[in-house]
């Protein structure tokens, strides 16, 4: 059955395109929903520009220096700025500073707490949406407040390279508060996958295991402190809390900003945060995808682009692997796979290797033999 687009994704950058081009249906009990063509791509398309319900900085990126737009997280520091920050040299001068996009001219504070927005637009879509909820006004730099507390428990538990952050989950509270209708913001968050584990394949989400209980029981209780709501209760018991970590933990599409891009199609270096789509989140995996996600504006606008010609009724899918992990093992894939996103994949590629041998990629084994007893290992270092 196919689902609504005008509903469902009404936070799409233009959700009446989309429901021409795309549609979600229900395949099975096992792969849930999926994304299908309603029209055909050649090679190169946009299938759709979507818009996040909901994203957030990398905590450690912030921690950094790395600023960026509260809102929509595009870049606020010129590309000399940026050189000079990351190689240390404040005399650092860059050629054709014409060219960085970068309006300083635009960017406005928070009057409350001072954090940065690119334009008085984003400032002012961040306040109507959750800023309000979250703002600590004089109370920004204050080790002792509950929000910062608990931002600084997560960095703790989770070391670089960041795959999500905590404050994903805290504006997902504060949009349920602020919101007049809160009743709408749980229906669109429900429509994510939450399941913290796979009991029809026994698999579970790797930083839901035993050794991780103490770090979960301690996130929950200051995010409970920082953020409790009675019309979202169910989100803060222990049980709830799990879910809640596994929905941003396998639906959030990390996003990249820079101050400057490197070819003009908008290549960027830096992944900078993490957001919640709800078409991009509907795409199943391939290890032989037609489609991938990219960040040509330098914001959170996300565009879903053909890899490949795609017919009406196919399948669009995406890869969960970045292109280095796609190369690997069918079974190195199969063990990233069940530990972050709790599924076997049966693409064509995994198909076609079902008769290969279970040993490890050797790009994995040499990994695994330098981290192995590392004193990082219990470490949070993937979401």
């Amino acid at each position: 059955m196919a689902a609504p687009l005008d509903d469902m994704f009404c936070r799409c950058a233009d959700p009446g395109k989309a429901s021409i081009c795309v549609e979600v249906r229900f395949i099975d009990n096992v792969k849930g929903k999926g994304l299908f063509a309603k029209k055909p791509f050649k090679k190169g398309d946009t299938i759709f520009i979507e818009q996040p319900l909901v994203c957030a900085q990398f905590l450690w990126n912030a921690l950094y220096k790395y600023r960026a737009c509260d809102y929509c997280l595009r870049a606020l520091e010129t590309a000399e700025e940026n050189a000079r920050r990351l190689s240390g040299l404040p005399g650092l001068t860059l050629p054709h500073p014409e060219l960085c996009k970068v309006r300083s001219e635009l960017h406005q504070a928070c009057p409350h707490c001072q954090v940065m927005y690119c334009s008085s637009e984003c400032k002012q879509a961040a306040w109507e949406k959750y800023h309000q909820a979250l703002c600590l006004g004089p109370s920004r730099e204050d080790p002792d407040h509950p929000i910062n507390k608990l931002q600084d428990a997560w960095r703790s538990a989770h070391y670089p390279p960041e795959t999500s952050s905590i404050m994903l989950m805290a504006r997902m509270v504060a949009i349920v508060k602020q919101a007049q209708d809160k009743g709408r913001w749980q229906r669109l968050f429900s429509h994510f996958c939450s399941r913290a584990a796979n009991e029809q394949e026994e698999i579970a989400h790797k930083l839901l295991g035993e050794k991780f209980q103490g770090q979960l029981a301690l996130l929950r209780n200051l995010f409970t402190t920082a953020l409790y709501d009675d019309h979202l209760s169910q989100w803060f018991t222990p049980e709830g809390f799990r879910s809640l970590f596994a929905l941003v933990g396998t639906n959030g599409q990390d996003f990249i900003s820079f101050a400057f891009c490197f070819t003009e199609t908008g290549d960027f270096l830096n992944c900078e945060g993490s957001g919640l789509y709800l078409l991009q989140s509907s795409c199943n995996h391939s290890c032989v995808p037609n489609a991938e996600a990219s960040f040509p504006d330098n914001n959170f606008l996300l565009h879903l682009s053909a890899l490949s010609d795609i017919s009406p009724g196919e399948e669009i899918c995406i890869s969960y692997l970045d292109c280095c992990q796609r190369d690997r093992s069918r079974h190195s894939r199969h063990k990233i796979l069940r530990e972050n996103y709790l599924f076997v994949c049966s693409c064509q590629k995994c198909m076609s290797q079902m008769d290969d041998a279970d040993v490890t990629s050797e790009e994995e084994d040499e990994v695994e033999g330098e981290t192995e007893g590392d004193d990082m290992e219990d470490e949070m270092t993937d979401v």
